[in-house]
C-alpha cells in the first residue's frame, strides 16, 4: 500500500464498521481525519473483511483498533505476527465449534421431547382403540353409537315438531267439532220446526179426509142412484110403457111401480143366489132369527133375556158375499139358532155357507155336525116349543174339503107337514173351542098352495 492511501470507515450490512483503503484519498492527506475502529464481537468479521477484499494483515489487534488516530496519515501497513493471526483463527474456530455444539445439544433435546410427546399420543390412541375394541366385543359399544346419538337427537327434534303439530291438530279438531255441533243443532232445530209444521198440516188434512169419507159414507147409505143408473131405469121404463123417446106421459107413480118391480126382481135374484132355489130364510124377504144360544162377545158382557136376539144374528140370513168376519158368532163349539121363515113351506133342503178357503186363513170355526128340526108356529103359540114337538128333518156334517156353500137334502115323509120355524142345532165345529161362526143359513122348499095347485 502507498503512503497516500488513508483508512476510511465503511458501512457493513450488519451495522458494524470495518476499515477500507481508498486510493483516491490523496487529496485529504492534509485533512485531519479521525478513524474509529470497533472490535468485531464475532468471527463473522473475518468473513466480511475477506469479502470486502481486506486481508487479515489489515486487521489490527484489540488495542490497535480501539485507539484514535487524529491528524495523521497512515504511511505504512501494520504487520502482525503469525501468532496473533493464529490466535484469531483459533478463537474463531472455537466460537464456531461452541455454537455448533450448542445447536446440536439443543436439537437433540427438542427431538427427544418431540419423540416423547408422539409416544405419549400413540400410547393414548392405542389405549383408546383397545378400550373401544374391548367394549365392542362385550356388546357395550357399537360402531354406530355416534350415528345413533345423532339420529336420536334428530328423532327428539322430530318428536317435538310432531307434538307441536298434534297440539295444533287438536285445536283445529276442537274448533271443527264445535262448528259441526253448532251446525247440527241449527239443522235439528230447522228440521223440528219443519216437522212440526208438516205434522200440523197432515193432521188438518187427515181431519178433512175423515170428514170427506164420512160424507161419502152418509151419501152411500142414503141409497142415491147415480146419473147413469137413473138414466138406465128411465129408459127401461120408457120401453115398458112404449113411450119411445118422449117422457111427457111418465108420472111419479109410474116410476114408483117400476122401482117396486125392480126390487122384487132383485129379491128373487138374491134368493136364488146362484143355486136356482128360493131361500125362505132370507132376511130381506121377511125371515128373522127369533132365538139362539149364547153369542160370542169377545170380552163383552151379554145380558140374555127371554126374547132377546143379538144385533148381529140377522147376518146369517143375508148374503155375506164371501167377506171374512161377516157372520153370526156363537160361543163355544155347540149351540142353536131358531129361524122364523118368510112363510110356511114344505121343507126340502138347507144350505150352510162358510167363508171360502181362498180368502180365510183359519176356518176352524165352521160348524161340523148339525141337526135340522122344524115345526109350525101359529100366531098365538108360544115361541118356546118343547123339543118333543119339533120334527127332526135330518142330521148332517159340513166338510171343509167341499164347496164353501153346501146343500143338504132333508128327509121326506109320506105325509109332509108345513113348517114356518126351523132350528139349526150344531153339536161340534172344526176345532175352534171359543166360537162357531155361521155365515149363511138358507132353507129351501115349496109353499103348500103351490103343491095343491100342482095336484
Amino acid at each position: 500500500m502507498s503512503a497516500s492511501t488513508a483508512a476510511i470507515p465503511t458501512a457493513n450490512t450488519n451495522g458494524n464498521h470495518a476499515l477500507s483503503l481508498d486510493s483516491h484519498s490523496s487529496q485529504d492527506v492534509r485533512r485531519r481525519t479521525v478513524v474509529v475502529a470497533k472490535k468485531k464481537a464475532s468471527p463473522e468479521l473475518l468473513a466480511e473483511v475477506g469479502v470486502n477484499g481486506i486481508s487479515e494483515d489489515r486487521i489490527t489487534s484489540k488495542k490497535d483498533l480501539s485507539h484514535t488516530i487524529r491528524g495523521e496519515s497512515v504511511l505504512d501497513k501494520p504487520k502482525y505476527s503469525s501468532e496473533a493471526r493464529k490466535d484469531v483463527v483459533a478463537s474463531a474456530a472455537a466460537e464456531r465449534r461452541k455454537k455448533s455444539s450448542t445447536k446440536q445439544e439443543k436439537a437433540k433435546w427438542l427431538t427427544a421431547l418431540s419423540v416423547l410427546v408422539k409416544l405419549c399420543l400413540l400410547i393414548s390412541a392405542i389405549t383408546w382403540m383397545g378400550q373401544l375394541a374391548w367394549r365392542w366385543q362385550n356388546g357395550e359399544l357399537s360402531f354406530t353409537t355416534l350415528d345413533m346419538e345423532s339420529r336420536l337427537s334428530k328423532v327428539e327434534g322430530f318428536k317435538k315438531t310432531t307434538k307441536m303439530l298434534q297440539v295444533q291438530l287438536d285445536i283445529l279438531d276442537k274448533k271443527l267439532g264445535n262448528e259441526i255441533d253448532k251446525a247440527k243443532r241449527d239443522i235439528t232445530k230447522q228440521f223440528e220446526a219443519k216437522g212440526n209444521e208438516l205434522e200440523k198440516k197432515m193432521k188438518t188434512l187427515e181431519d178433512k179426509t175423515g170428514k170427506l169419507d164420512k160424507s161419502i159414507s152418509e151419501l152411500m147409505d142414503m141409497g142415491f142412484l147415480s146419473k147413469k143408473e137413473f138414466e138406465e131405469i128411465l129408459s127401461q121404463l120408457k120401453e115398458k110403457k112404449g113411450f119411445g123417446g118422449t117422457d111427457n106421459d111418465i108420472t111419479l107413480d109410474d116410476i114408483r111401480l117400476f122401482a117396486k118391480e125392480i126390487v122384487e126382481i132383485e129379491i128373487a135374484r138374491h134368493s136364488a143366489d146362484g143355486l136356482g132355489m128360493v131361500d125362505y130364510a132370507l132376511g130381506s124377504g121377511g125371515a128373522k132369527v127369533v132365538s139362539h144360544s149364547k153369542p160370542f162377545m169377545n170380552g163383552k158382557n151379554y145380558l140374555s133375556g127371554r126374547s132377546s136376539v143379538h144385533a148381529t144374528a140377522q147376518k146369517m140370513l143375508e148374503p155375506s158375499f164371501g167377506q171374512p168376519g161377516e157372520c153370526f158368532a156363537l160361543k163355544g163349539s155347540s149351540g142353536f139358532v131358531d129361524v122364523k121363515l118368510r112363510t110356511g113351506i114344505i121343507p126340502e133342503a138347507v144350505t150352510i155357507e162358510h167363508v171360502d178357503k181362498s180368502v180365510a186363513y183359519d176356518r176352524s170355526s165352521a160348524p161340523k155336525d148339525f141337526q135340522i128340526r122344524g115345526w109350525y108356529q101359529g100366531t098365538h103359540d108360544d115361541s118356546d116349543k118343547d123339543s118333543s114337538v119339533m120334527a127332526t128333518l135330518g142330521e148332517f156334517s159340513y166338510s171343509l174339503d167341499s164347496s164353501n156353500a153346501q146343500t143338504f137334502q132333508l128327509e121326506r115323509s109320506a105325509n109332509p107337514q108345513a113348517v114356518n120355524m126351523v132350528r139349526f142345532d150344531f153339536s161340534s165345529n172344526h176345532g175352534n173351542l171359543e166360537l162357531t161362526c155361521i155365515y149363511r143359513f138358507r132353507v129351501h122348499g115349496t109353499e103348500p098352495g103351490s103343491l095343491s095347485n100342482t095336484a
